[in-house]
């Protein structure tokens, strides 16, 4: 019965010495003269949306669906190259002048093909009122018919062809009407853009499907970075990534899941949106990993303290210095960003910490 009295009394202490403490987590009385022996300094917040997560290499790359390979569509010489690298292209207009025999045949057979669809076209015709008229079998109008269809599809078909070896409508209108023969093949930017390579040279012979330009639409440019495994945590889509030495801003867009061999790193990928003119594709650069934040406030590392788990700020009141508890968003260096129920007008110690959390908790010696 006595021990359980004093195990009673020992828990009633405990209670009280509890409480004792969490009244004095509210504030600390402190003179003025007190708070200078102290070697306290203080300082302000100073208010920040966004947060520095971490600096990584990056290279500026083109999105795969904004670059081509323009390609010779038959054998021959290259005549003429009129395009060249850094120009800007519209889509349609001729880069380069290609001297093919193989396009006079095909130009051939299909003036050859026109010209059949003519003949049959005539007998079409008059077979067709002859039907209408009775004066002829059914069977006649039936392979007046079949001939005209085999006449028809083998225009279409030498049309397709000259259409696959480059040649625009506007080029196969022409060649209907003049009838003249070229072996001169035009060849065409397939976009919009900028020639980022030329792969030739005038008077080299080339094969069909040989690449003769490269061509991309720079509207959109990615940024690709070079991220730690251990700091992927730390990083996530939609952050905003900073180009150093530049005001352009990127968003990423997708976090690799595979880790390099050669150098150990994570791929992740950021869209560059706004002016693009401070950065050039295939160029390496450094850049920061952000986080946009509501209502954070950067303080030195010096003006945070912990206990049981949790971050707390000393703020200056005229009677010494309020305790508030903080949420510690990230860390940079000797500084974090911080938010809490604050205004951003509050007066800090972010020197000298140490002593007032001992005199809070009671670890002090009196005034």
């Amino acid at each position: 019965m006595r021990v359980s009295r004093h195990f009673l009394i020992l828990n009633l202490i405990g209670l009280v010495f509890s409480s004792s403490i969490t009244l004095a987590a509210e504030s600390i009385q402190l003179s003025k003269d007190y708070l200078n022996n102290l070697g306290i300094t203080l300082g302000k917040l100073e208010a920040v949306k966004q947060m520095p997560v971490l600096t990584a290499p990056a290279k500026i790359t083109i999105p795969a669906n904004h670059e081509y390979i323009v390609s010779a569509s038959q054998v021959g010489i290259i005549n003429k190259l009129i395009a060249v690298r850094g120009d800007k292209v519209k889509k349609g207009e001729v880069l380069a002048q290609l001297n093919s025999p193989d396009l006079l045949s095909m130009q051939r057979l299909y003036l050859k093909a026109l010209n059949e669809l003519q003949l049959g076209s005539f007998s079409y015709q008059r077979d067709k009122k002859l039907i209408a008229e009775g004066i002829i079998a059914e069977r006649r109008w039936q392979e007046t018919q079949s001939q005209y269809n085999a006449f028809l599809s083998a225009v279409n078909e030498q049309k397709q062809l000259l259409e696959l070896a480059g040649v625009t409508s506007g080029e196969l209108e022409h060649l209907s009407k003049t009838r003249q023969l070229s072996g001169l093949l035009n060849i065409h930017a397939p976009i919009s853009g900028i020639v980022i390579e030329r792969m030739v040279a005038a008077g080299e012979r080339v094969d069909m499907l040989a690449p003769l330009y490269r061509i991309a639409n720079l509207d959109e440019l990615w940024l690709e970075i070079n991220v730690p495994p251990e700091r992927l945590g730390e990083v996530k889509v939609g952050d905003q990534v900073l180009v150093e030495n530049t005001p352009i801003t990127a968003q990423i867009i997708l976090v690799g899941q595979s880790v390099n061999s050669a150098n150990q790193t994570l791929l992740v990928r950021a869209l560059i949106s706004g002016n693009q003119s401070y950065v050039r594709a295939g160029q390496t650069i450094n850049a920061q990993i952000i986080k946009l934040i509501d209502d954070g406030y950067k303080v030195p590392n010096t003006a945070i303290v912990q206990h049981e788990g949790k971050s707390f700020i000393f703020i200056r009141n005229k009677d010494g210095f309020n305790i508030s508890p903080v949420t510690v968003v990230g860390k940079q260096g000797d500084e974090a960003v911080i938010n809490g129920t604050l205004t951003g007008d509050e007066e800090l110690a972010i020197k000298g910490t140490v002593a007032l959390k001992a005199k809070w908790l009671g670890l002090g010696s009196a005034e």
